[in-house]
C-alpha cells in the first residue's frame, strides 16, 4: 500500500512560481509511476504531468509544457511539480497519484491519491 501526502500549495501572483511536493510511504514507492492531476471549480479533473518509476520518461499536458516540470527523488520517496510562469487559469486543487506499471494520462488507472493541494494564482 502506498500513501501520499502533498504540500507546497498556496497563493501566488500571476507570473510567479510554486513547487508542490508529494511524499510517499510504502516499500514499493520507487516501483510506481507518478502523476499530477488538477481540478478547478466547475471543471473536470484534468491531467497535468506524469513520470516513470525511475524518472526516465515524462509526459506533459500541452497547456503546461515549458512552464511545469515533474521530477522525483526515490531516495526521499518524493515526487515534485515545479510550476513557473503561473497563470490565473492554473488555479485548481492539485492531486498527486501513483500506479503500477507504465505511466499514463488516465486518472482512473491510478490506484493511490494524495489529499489535494490548493493552488491559487491571482491577477
Amino acid at each position: 500500500q502506498v500513501q501520499l501526502v502533498e504540500s507546497g500549495g498556496g497563493l501566488v501572483q500571476a507570473g510567479g512560481s510554486l513547487r508542490l511536493s508529494c511524499a510517499g510511504s510504502g516499500r514499493t514507492f520507487s516501483t510506481h509511476a507518478m502523476a499530477w492531476f488538477r481540478q478547478a471549480p466547475g471543471k473536470e479533473r484534468e491531467f497535468v504531468a506524469a513520470i516513470t518509476w525511475n524518472g526516465g520518461s515524462t509526459i506533459y499536458a500541452d497547456f503546461v509544457k515549458g512552464r511545469f516540470t515533474i521530477s522525483r527523488d526515490n531516495a526521499k520517496n518524493t515526487v515534485y511539480l515545479q510550476m513557473n510562469s503561473l497563470k490565473p487559469e492554473d488555479t485548481a486543487v492539485y492531486y498527486c497519484a501513483a500506479k503500477r506499471g507504465v505511466h499514463s494520462i488516465q486518472s482512473n488507472e491510478y490506484e493511490y491519491w494524495g489529499q489535494g493541494s490548493q493552488v491559487t494564482v491571482s491577477s
